[in-house]
């Protein structure tokens, strides 16, 4: 997912280093990719961990000296879980002329779907942000909060104020001493919505693509989306036809290290990663093969996404549920809900986990294999650049 953040924010001209700044302890995987990613678009990454969950602002608060070493124009602000063209040159343009500490990309949704966003009331002429409500009870406008930031230097007193009101508040309600608690801040609700009117916060508005990543479902509508924008940025990346190679339909990606049968059918929307297996006969289909992933002789895919290191066997058919936007709905957006309601699990993309095993003949519906709990977790909060 982040990979897609780290490649927009490289062609900004002038991009000094990207932090990334999460709760979760890093792993092999993570430095790995780090490493990687430093080589490939040249620029210092570094992941900064929190020492305690601090929400969407106060991680910046927190590591703010690390942000302005260098004394940076501005920095950008992305949340990890959204899929986006990322127009941050023309964000870094609309800062340059008319120069605020908070800049915020929104989108449109309907009226129905904007109650599950932060809504944004603009002034037309000039998009300034009037008011600012995070996921209201009651309609309030249809531009939406998309969670890409542009922020100055100064965008960061008004989060020490935050954190001094916390401590403060803290110190009232337990013992003396510094309270644990005055570390969280919600950017969205503690700043945006208090800052809202007050000639601090404009909106960048976008019609470029845009999804929240919430769900196994929206992560397979987020592939789609960056697989058709492939056509136009990097038409390179996508596979095509050729002869004694897998029959390709529509958009698919394979990685060059993928092994792939010439009998395989792939596609449309289909991401094949690093090292995977594909048998004989296989059939994939708006889906997700993560590296090292086997599937076997005719194995039937659908909808799903298929874990590091899985296996599916022989003649298995694994097949999610599609819950895509209405498509007659220019403004629809995923309805990004969770896995699990009132302790119940809600149908929904499959997900076979790491070194999960299906084996031959059997067909699988509508399920979801989770036997590593890091499988559902997000293992960073937000981008900083």
């Amino acid at each position: 997912m982040i990979q897609h953040h780290i490649e927009a924010c490289a062609q900004v001209p002038g991009m000094q280093e990207i932090l990334l700044i999460g709760f979760y302890q890093p792993d092999e995987a993570l430095t790995q990719f780090l490493e990687a990613a430093q080589q490939e678009f040249h620029l210092p990454i570094r992941y900064l961990q929190e020492f305690a969950p601090l929400g969407t602002g106060g991680g910046l608060y927190h590591f703010r000296d690390q942000i302005l070493a260098g004394g940076p124009e501005a920095f950008f602000v992305l949340n990890a879980d959204v899929c986006s063209d990322f127009p941050l040159n023309a964000m870094l343009d609309a800062h340059r002329r008319q120069r605020h500490p908070f800049l915020l990309l929104g989108t449109t949704a309907n009226r129905t779907q904007s109650l599950n966003y932060g809504c944004i009331v603009e002034n037309p002429q000039t998009h300034e942000v009037l008011h600012y409500v995070e996921k209201p009870s009651t309609f309030i406008s249809d531009i939406i909060n998309c969670g890409i930031y542009l922020f100055s230097p100064e965008a960061l007193k008004p989060l020490r104020d935050v954190f001094q009101r916390n401590q403060q508040d803290g110190q009232l309600e337990d013992s003396p001493g510094s309270w644990p608690g005055a570390g969280t801040i919600r950017l969205e609700q503690d700043v945006f919505s208090a800052l809202a009117g007050q000639g601090q916060i404009y909106v960048h508005l976008t019609e470029g693509i845009w999804s929240q990543i919430k769900s196994a479902g929206s992560a397979l509508y987020a592939s789609r989306l960056y697989l058709g924008r492939y056509q136009i940025t990097h038409p390179e990346r996508l596979a095509k036809h050729s002869p004694g190679g897998p029959r390709i339909r529509g958009n698919v990606y394979i990685h060059p290290t993928a092994k792939v049968a010439p009998s395989a059918v792939l596609g449309p929307n289909v991401s094949i990663g690093k090292g995977v297996t594909v048998g004989e006969g296989v059939r994939l289909r708006e889906s997700i093969v993560l590296h090292g992933a086997t599937l076997q002789e005719h194995t039937c895919v659908l909808h799903s996404i298929v874990g590091w290191g899985s296996t599916v066997g022989r003649w298995a058919r694994v097949e999610g549920t599609p819950n895509d936007p209405n498509p007659n709905d220019p403004r629809a957006r995923m309805d990004s809900e969770s896995l699990f309601k009132d302790g119940k699990l809600l149908p929904a993309i499959t997900i076979l986990g790491c070194r999960v095993r299906i084996p031959a003949e059997v067909l699988i519906l509508n399920s979801i294999v989770l036997p590593h709990k890091e499988l559902s977790r997000s293992f960073t909060n937000q981008i900083i650049l």
